[in-house]
Parts: structure tokens; sequence; C-alpha cells
């Protein structure tokens, strides 16, 4: 396969907000697919003390060549400063899905 597939993940404290990042994204074939995982309870450090959220992680599958513009559009619609952005490799799966990825997140 020429093009390596990758998760992209970010969070949203609003699950309306998490539904619009991930529809946003499929229909712009930024990304193939996206999951919102049920609620989770989120600890970090924010402006020098502990804060704690209940949040919605998504989780875009996407190809390496549309990360970039992935990327910069989470960031113009996340309303976070400092939205998490992490991305982790995939090194393995069904040759079908991994090519229907690619398929779906060019544009035509």
């Amino acid at each position: 396969m020429d093009h390596e597939i990758v998760i992209a993940q970010t969070t949203s404290d609003d699950e309306e907000q998490a539904k619009s990042l991930a529809r946003g994204a499929v229909e712009s074939k930024l990304a193939a697919g996206v999951h919102i995982d049920a609620p989770i309870t989120a600890f970090y450090w924010w402006k020098g003390k502990v804060e704690a959220a209940q949040e919605w992680r998504i989780s875009y599958m996407t190809s390496s060549d549309r990360l970039p513009a992935l990327e910069a559009w989470v960031h113009e619609k996340h309303p976070y400063d400092v939205p998490q952005w992490v991305t982790l490799p995939v090194t393995g799966g069904s040759e079908a899905y991994l090519a229907w990825v690619v398929d779906e997140t060019h544009p035509q």
C-alpha cells in the first residue's frame, strides 16, 4: 500500500461539538471514518492547576497524506485554546479496510 494509515485523536467537552467535528471531517474527505467514544473523565494541568472534565474522545481514521489538512481543519474548528492532537500509526489491519480509508480520504 502506498499510503500510511493513521488514527488522529482529539477531545471535546461537548457531545454536539464532538459530532460536528466528526461529521465535518468526513464530509470534507479529511477522514474516512470517525469514532466518538462515550464520555471519559479527563484530568490535566491547565494554567497552574489540575482540572477535571467530562470529554468525548474523537478518533479520525485517515491517510498520512491527508493528516496535515485534517490537523489544520480541526485546529480551525475546535473551540479549545490547546486541543489535544495526537496521532497513532496503524501498523496492520485488513487490507480491504486500509484501502477503503485511502479511497475515502482522496477527493474525487
